[in-house]
């Protein structure tokens, strides 16, 4: 068989089935237009997920970031929620198991109402994972085992490849490795609140901040901002976010990158319009182009900051 591989960690819904791979790890071609998100590693392998499970993975992802954890970790991580939750949020699962990583209130892993918290699970199974000694160097179904304690410990292994994809791109190793396919959905428009951000605007901003922690953010202000951009800017209208990486060295720019694909995948959830770093752009409005080239409406230019190759711009939909 030629052509790129791609793994399918959602149900199939559409597409024809070449192959399968044990476990429920699929090879298919798609031939309609769906939402969805893809992540392509340089060997020309794809992942694709639906929009949640792309969001949960990158709230995984982000946390892992946030405590300061080696990839390896975030791997683990994505493997295990993906064997337990196909990477969904779930409200159900065998006897009182819950949530991404299907924790159980019983076993102390904390009230149900944490549990479905993804941001709460991420930490609590991170915790866990950190009392293992050199889990590092464990196979990853054998770390990923000593953590959930399931009765299939052998089946974290199968989603180790998937789960690495995922990791590069999340961690931003993997520089707009991942995009989304979207539709536009309806929104309402909303007025700027007190701190010069709109309402959809501010739950971006907060969910940045309790996912990955300390950020530098910039772009708005109480009473809005009024120059310093480009007219039209959504700035203007309390609808954008500065993300700050400074300086522009290789380690800011993959937190650079971890924070751009982040929003990415939570677009959908957040409804978020454009995201543009270090001289490339997504728009929910041109989604099936995936990340595309970015060129300043003035012309050209090596301003780092015009360029956007010291922050991440995202802006979230206007609404009607």
């Amino acid at each position: 068989m030629t052509g790129k591989k791609r793994v399918l960690i959602a149900a199939l819904t559409s597409g024809a089935v070449v192959a399968a791979i044990g476990g429920g790890v699929y090879l298919h071609r798609q031939f309609v237009f769906r939402e969805q998100c893809v992540v392509r590693t340089a060997g020309g392998e794809e992942v694709t997920l639906e929009p949640d499970q792309a969001a949960n993975a990158a709230t995984i992802a982000a946390v892992g970031i946030r405590r300061r954890l080696p990839e390896r970790a975030v791997t683990i991580a994505l493997a295990t929620a993906m064997q337990e939750s196909k990477l969904r949020n779930l409200l159900y699962g065998d006897r009182d198991s819950v949530g991404l990583f299907q924790q159980r209130p019983s076993q102390g892993w904390g009230t149900r109402e944490e549990i479905l918290d993804p941001v709460y699970a991420a930490d609590a199974f991170y915790d866990a994972l950190l009392q293992i000694p050199r889990y590092q160097r464990l196979p990853l179904t054998e770390a990923a085992q000593r953590v959930q304690r399931s009765a299939t410990p052998y089946a974290y292994a199968k989603h180790e490849p998937a789960a690495a994809a995922l990791a590069g791109a999340l961690t931003g190793r993997n520089q707009h490795g991942l995009t989304c396919q979207l539709k536009r959905g309806e929104y309402r428009r909303e007025e700027m609140g007190a701190n010069g951000l709109t309402p959809r605007a501010d739950t971006v901003r907060r969910m940045l901040l309790r996912e990955f922690g300390r950020l530098s953010l910039g772009g708005y202000q109480p009473g809005g901002v009024h120059k310093g951009h480009i007219a039209g800017s959504a700035h203007y209208e309390g609808r954008a976010i500065d993300v700050m990486f400074r300086p522009v060295n290789p380690t800011q720019k993959r937190r650079g990158w971890a924070v751009a694909q982040w929003a990415v995948a939570h677009a959908e959830q957040l409804g978020i319009a454009t995201v543009i770093y270090d001289q490339k752009i997504w728009t929910i409005a041109r989604s099936k182009e995936g990340w595309r080239d970015y060129r300043h409406p003035d012309g050209p230019t090596d301003d780092p900051t015009l360029l956007h190759s010291d922050h991440v711009h995202i802006d979230v939909v206007r609404g009607e």
